[in-house]
């Protein structure tokens, strides 16, 4: 048995005050949405809150899949670094970046260099994606999304040059008795987000799983649970997003969250049983009912199993 958490969106902040120079371009529009009422969204307290719960179920590996950043700037590569390190050690914590950490050219590469332990590859590569990690049953395979885009655009790309290498790897492990566990930021199939927060190249990822499957694919972005399918080579694979790790939000939702994976079995037999654990009415973190992994596309809140 081997128990893996997925939290995403964490938006670590307090956000360090920028210099002038530090807005131009697209940062100057994000900063005046995050004065507006974004840093009210997330709420810090609230992931301290997450991470507490997070370490009392003592998983044996932990997934962040991105937008730990607000801006991209600089000053917040400290901050992101010091929150993986208080989840755990690079073995035991992998992440992979969102478009908030690829807010503008040259963000991506400094935050990359700053948190490099968590978002490498066992062995070294000619590439910085995708990377593999072998955790007991699980090859954790790391995927980047994240794409300077313009001014109020959030959408993913990526790129026909890792799309070619994550074929080559997926299709590798098919033939190795592992779990084959994929991470995203954005959601990675057709009608995942709207136009303008989507993965723009989708499509073509749909087409490469088609071909080489795999067995789970996480993603965050859209700041709520859901539960999507692509269809794999031996059938559907599950596409599971998990809220924003510190979401404020008041709706159920959007009360930050996290998931709780347990893989069981054998090669050719693995079982997966999920978990959503997050905010209950009054505040608390606890367990909040099993995710159901069903072919109907749903929000978690919506027709899950949640257990109020």
């Amino acid at each position: 048995m081997f128990r893996i958490a997925h939290l995403t969106d964490p938006h670590v902040g307090p956000l360090p005050r920028p210099a002038i120079r530090h807005l131009l371009g697209k940062r100057i529009t994000g900063y005046v949405n995050w004065r507006r009422g974004r840093r009210e969204a997330h709420d810090m307290d609230v992931l301290a809150a997450l991470v507490a719960d997070l370490r009392e179920q003592a998983p044996d590996h932990i997934a962040c899949t991105g937008d730990i950043c607000n801006l991209g700037l600089a000053s917040e590569w400290p901050s992101s670094r010091l929150f993986l390190d208080g989840l755990g050690s690079p073995e035991t914590v992998t992440f992979v970046p969102g478009n908030h950490d690829a807010y503008v050219q040259k963000s991506l590469a400094g935050l990359l260099k700053a948190v490099d332990p968590f978002a490498c590859g066992d062995e070294p590569r000619s590439h910085r994606f995708p990377f593999l990690r072998r955790r007991g049953p699980v090859a954790i395979v790391g995927l980047s999304s994240a794409v300077p885009t313009a001014p109020f655009v959030a959408s993913g790309k990526m790129g026909r040059t890792q799309r070619r290498y994550a074929e080559e790897l997926l299709a590798g492990l098919a033939k190795e008795p592992l779990f084959r566990l994929v991470l995203i930021h954005h959601p990675p199939h057709v009608g995942g987000a709207p136009a303008g927060r989507n993965l723009t190249d989708a499509e073509k990822f749909e087409a490469m799983i088609r071909k080489v499957g795999a067995d789970l694919i996480i993603h965050g972005h859209n700041h709520v649970g859901s539960v999507a399918h692509i269809e794999g080579p031996q059938g559907w694979i599950p596409v599971i997003g998990a809220p924003s790790a510190s979401a404020r939000g008041g709706a159920l939702t959007h009360r930050a969250g996290y998931h709780l994976y347990t893989i069981s079995g054998e090669p050719g037999a693995f079982r997966v049983e999920a978990e959503l654990r997050g905010m209950d009415q009054h505040g608390r973190f606890c367990g909040l009912g099993p995710i159901t992994m069903g072919r109907d596309p749903i929000t978690f809140g919506q027709v899950m199993g949640l257990r109020r």
